[in-house]
């Protein structure tokens, strides 16, 4: 009887550690992921041609890029740093730039717009998933330049922050407002 017990046992220690590591993956603290994008332009339409007329000129160029709001990263679970833009693009779209962004990889890691204060310390850990956000997408990678489409149908108006929000534990490793 006793046998058995020590081999359940030895069995289930086995399951938990397993299912821990499944989990909380913590060997993503010790693995950079670096991404480097360059700022996209936007896709202008091409001029519309005829067959049989000459190609035609464009009057006036594209808009360049334009910054609409910007912010520095604050830290909160983890330490974070780097810039983050809001740039409309020359088609009217807009995405949100992460520069020089340098923060610990993570299980879940999520790009979020939203309406929540960026707060310093613990206080602004939990707050991001308190109002509106919306998911940007996975975060690419935890170091380098990245870009993030906003889709068209976000209204801007009231999202004054982006988060990199942990979506399996909840709490944000770092913030930017957006001024």
């Amino acid at each position: 009887m006793r046998k058995q017990w020590w081999a359940a046992a030895a069995v289930l220690t086995v399951a938990v550690v397993a299912a821990g590591l499944v989990w909380f993956k913590p060997w993503a603290l010790w693995v950079d992921e670096t991404v480097n994008e360059a700022l996209p332009t936007g896709s202008a339409a091409p001029p519309s041609r005829t067959p049989s007329a000459a190609p035609s000129v464009p009057t006036t160029s594209p808009a360049a890029p334009t910054t609409v709001a910007q912010g520095t990263f604050t830290s909160h679970e983890h330490t974070t740093t780097g810039t983050v833009k809001l740039i409309r693009l020359s088609d009217g779209s807009h995405t949100v730039r992460l520069e020089n962004l340098d923060t610990s990889n993570g299980p879940d890691l999520r790009v979020w717009l939203t309406d929540a204060p960026v707060k310093e310390g613990k206080a602004g850990w939990h707050v991001f998933d308190d109002g509106t956000y919306v998911s940007l997408g996975k975060l690419k990678g935890n170091k380098g330049d990245q870009n993030y489409a906003v889709p068209a149908d976000v209204d801007l108006s009231g999202l004054t922050s982006v988060t990199i929000w942990c979506d399996r534990f909840d709490v944000s490793f770092g913030a930017a407002p957006l001024a």
